[in-house]
């Protein structure tokens, strides 16, 4: 079973799944801009800025609100369509077909674009449409959202499909149903939850992986009443003693280093940055100088802490991430569904 979800997977991945929509990027950037939680105001000149100097991939999502603003700055760019990689993503309440296809052109529309390059079903969880709150859609499967997705590849409105936030038992039933598989999987890791079999899991069927808050526990929304005990426990990732001292080691920042690594490991990192002096410096760890002996990854492999940030799944009533570390922990009084059951 294994074998056959590998030549499933690899057999997706060997060619553009749309041929009609043509581009000058085959393959995603190693290297992106990403744009949750940027502030509104801001976001257009980071992504015209970061477009402008050597950036050519942008990561964004309906739910972050921001599109209208991240298409402006693409546009400001002026460069070819066919040289930019644009990443969006599905929201939750959008899951049935004709929501699908009205966010997909909400988010076309908002970006200024003829077509996105990968899009992403956002969570493996489902929420019934135009209802308030987060209640959970249980007749929309993530093999039907699949489904769903795999259509707007063939409607010429992305080139490529993914997801983002599966557990490895939610990847492999995708992958046992697909017929457009997965191009990419985009999930946190960083150097405290690395999750590196994970990782090796996916780059050893081709599907590629998009590591999203790279540089882990420095952003500020993490603080938050749910990761409270791993805030006091954490040095920011950008304090942390080890990551200083290998970073004087390489003459450069943390940040600059952090992400060496994450490109190293053969991860796609999309650092956000709303700030010129920032966008350039993250970009500067794209360029290949800094590197890392075998004895220095070991010693990288030893500062994973397993510590997630990013978990809704409480909230949801919904237990993510069962399979891999720092599962979602719901209260007995919640119902224990796995996301892939939804």
């Amino acid at each position: 079973m294994l074998l056959h979800k590998s030549f499933l997977a690899i057999t997706a991945f060997a060619a553009p799944a749309v041929s009609q929509i043509t581009s000058n990027l085959q393959d995603i950037p190693q290297f992106g801009l990403g744009t949750w939680l940027s502030d509104r105001d801001q976001v257009a000149h980071a992504v015209e800025y970061a477009l402008k100097n050597g950036y050519r991939h942008v990561d964004a999502a309906l739910i972050y609100e921001n599109e209208d603003k991240t298409g402006k700055g693409i546009a400001a760019a002026g460069l070819d369509r066919k040289d930019i990689w644009v990443t969006s993503k599905l929201w939750n309440a959008h899951h049935r077909p004709d929501q699908a296809t009205k966010a997909i052109k909400k988010s076309l529309d908002d970006l200024s674009l003829d077509y996105l390059d990968l899009y992403l079903m956002h969570w493996p969880v489902a929420f019934v449409p135009d209802v308030d709150g987060d209640k959970l859609d249980d007749k929309t499967s993530i093999v039907d959202t699949w489904r769903t997705m795999e259509n707007l590849v063939r409607a010429n409105l992305t080139r490529y499909i993914g997801i983002s936030n599966f557990a490895r038992h939610e990847v492999e039933t995708i992958l046992e149903s697909c017929i457009i598989c997965p191009y990419a999987h985009e999930f946190e890791t960083h150097p405290y939850l690395q999750q590196q079999d994970f990782v090796d899991y996916h780059l050893g069927m081709g599907m590629k992986v998009i590591a999203y808050s790279p540089l882990g526990n420095t952003n500020p929304t993490y603080d938050n009443d749910q990761n409270k005990k791993k805030m006091d426990e954490l040095p920011a990732l950008l304090e942390d003693p080890f990551w200083k001292k290998l970073a004087e080691k390489k003459n450069a920042t943390v940040a600059q280093t952090v992400l060496a690594w994450g490109l190293q490991r053969r991860t796609v990192v999309i650092p956000k940055s709303v700030h010129e002096e920032y966008i350039d410096q993250n970009y500067i760890a794209g360029g290949g100088l800094i590197k890392f002996s075998a004895e220095e990854t070991r010693e990288i492999g030893k500062q994973d802490k397993k510590a997630r940030m990013n978990n809704p799944g409480k909230g949801w009533g919904v237990k993510l991430f069962s399979d891999l570390d720092d599962p979602t922990k719901l209260d007995h009084n919640q119902d224990n569904r796995l996301a892939g059951d939804l």
